[in-house]
This record gives structure tokens, C-alpha cells and sequence, in this order.
């Protein structure tokens, strides 16, 4: 793989990691298969990230809204899901990766939350690669659970309501001290970010492609990376302010 220079890499990816069913769909598996085979794309990309100096990853592993699926998928999810803590973990920390966990993870069982916990631990000094691993999340949820906080903060009287402003905000939000994603890549052919990051994706470029996310590879980031190079990111300003002109 041929890396592009550093200074139009992104800081940040956020990636909606879809097409697993269809995926196995095509090729008479069951869905399970398609989920597996999609825990090793993420395989792939955080490699990928690691070696094109990517400083954060976000991935979204399980949302909010995935709990209304059927009973049985839902638990295939989360076997696999425990599976992975068990066997990625080691390897990830070993390769000086953090990961940290965002969503509403109280919604799982208590060892599963205990062996987040213990991942987040282990990794929590390591100084390459930021991997969050979005369960249980939705960008709702987030903006409501950051909005609580500095709620009660105004009511215990740390903070007075015209000190809440973005930046106040943004500090509660799940991805507080990161900075926000400046490429978001969609998998799939699906065009919306389904309650992803609401929030933080103010400002990212939004990059979909049709390939599913089991066939993701390095080869297919650098495609998203290429792309994303090419753009002018503006943030509200003109091209002449930004001196490119045209």
C-alpha cells in the first residue's frame, strides 16, 4: 500500500460498518457467517489505520437500535462481540492500541460490561491508535446523556446556564477530548448516517460506497482516503479565504 502524504490523511475516521446480512445472503450463509466475516474487515481496517497513522478509529459496532432486531441475531451479535473482547484484545494492546468504549453500556449483562471495562483498562496508557467501538450507541442518546449532565452540574450549582455553550457540550458528548471525525465512509450503498454521531458529524465529509463490509479491505480505505484528499474542506469559508481561489 502506497500511504499519501500526512497532512491530507484524516485525524479522525467514523465508519458505519453495514452489509454483513447481505453479505452472507449472497452466498447462502447465515447471517452469522456474514457478522464474523465482518469482525474480520475490522480486522483489516484497524490494521490499515495503524499503518497510515490514523490517530482515532470509530467504529459502529451495535446501535441503539439493533436491540429490535430478532432474538437470535441480537445474541449472535453479542457472542461474537464477547468473542472478540477475548481473542482481539491481547493483540490490539500488544500493537499499542487504546480502545474505548461509547454507547449505553449498561444495557449489557454485567461480565460483558466488566470485560469492557478490563479492555478499556489494559489499553488505557497505550499512545498509537484510538479505537472506539460504538455499542449500544446512538447520537441521540448521546446528546440526551451529555445534555443530563450538564444539567445537574447547573443544579448542584458548578455551573451557571450561561457558561453552556458548544464547547461545554461537546465535553459531555461521548467522544469528549477527540477530536470529531473528519471522514465518515458508509459500507453498503446506503446513504445516511443513522443516528451516528449527530453531533461530531457537523462538519465531517461523508464518503458512501456500495462494496459490503466484509469485502472492506486496505486497498478499499486507500480508495476512501484518496477521495478524501482530493476535498476542500471549508468549514463555512470561501475558497478565496481558504487562498485556492476558483
Amino acid at each position: 500500500m502506497v500511504n499519501i502524504e500526512i497532512t491530507t490523511l484524516p485525524r479522525h475516521i467514523a465508519i458505519i460498518m453495514d452489509g454483513n446480512g447481505r453479505w452472507a445472503k449472497k452466498r447462502f450463509l447465515p447471517r452469522q457467517a456474514g457478522h464474523r466475516a465482518g469482525l474480520k474487515a475490522a480486522r483489516r481496517v484497524i490494521e490499515a489505520c495503524a499503518q497510515n497513522s490514523i490517530a482515532v478509529l470509530t467504529l459502529f459496532a451495535f446501535s441503539s437500535e439493533n436491540w429490535q432486531r430478532p432474538r437470535i441475531e441480537v445474541g449472535n451479535l453479542i457472542e461474537i462481540f464477547v468473542g472478540a473482547l477475548e481473542s482481539e484484545v491481547a493483540d490490539l494492546h500488544k500493537n499499542n492500541v487504546r480502545i474505548r468504549f461509547i454507547g449505553d453500556c449498561s444495557a449489557f449483562n454485567q461480565g460483558l460490561q466488566d470485560g469492557m471495562c478490563q479492555a478499556e483498562k489494559l489499553t488505557q496508557l497505550n499512545t498509537g491508535l484510538i479505537l472506539n467501538i460504538a455499542v449500544s450507541y446512538g447520537g441521540r442518546w448521546d446528546i440526551l446523556q451529555a445534555l443530563k449532565k450538564i444539567s445537574m452540574e447547573t443544579i448542584a450549582g458548578k455551573i451557571q446556564s450561561e457558561e453552556i455553550d458548544e464547547d461545554r457540550l461537546s465535553r459531555a458528548l461521548a467522544l469528549s477530548g477527540l477530536p470529531d471525525p473528519d471522514l465518515f465512509i458508509r459500507t453498503g450503498g446506503e446513504q445516511r448516517i443513522s443516528n451516528f454521531l449527530l453531533w461530531n458529524l457537523a462538519y465531517t465529509e461523508l464518503y458512501f460506497m456500495d462494496d459490503l463490509w466484509p469485502d472492506f479491505d486496505g486497498a478499499t480505505l486507500q480508495v476512501a482516503l484518496d477521495w478524501y484528499a482530493a476535498r476542500q474542506r471549508r468549514f463555512g469559508r470561501t475558497s478565496e479565504q481558504l487562498g485556492a481561489g476558483g
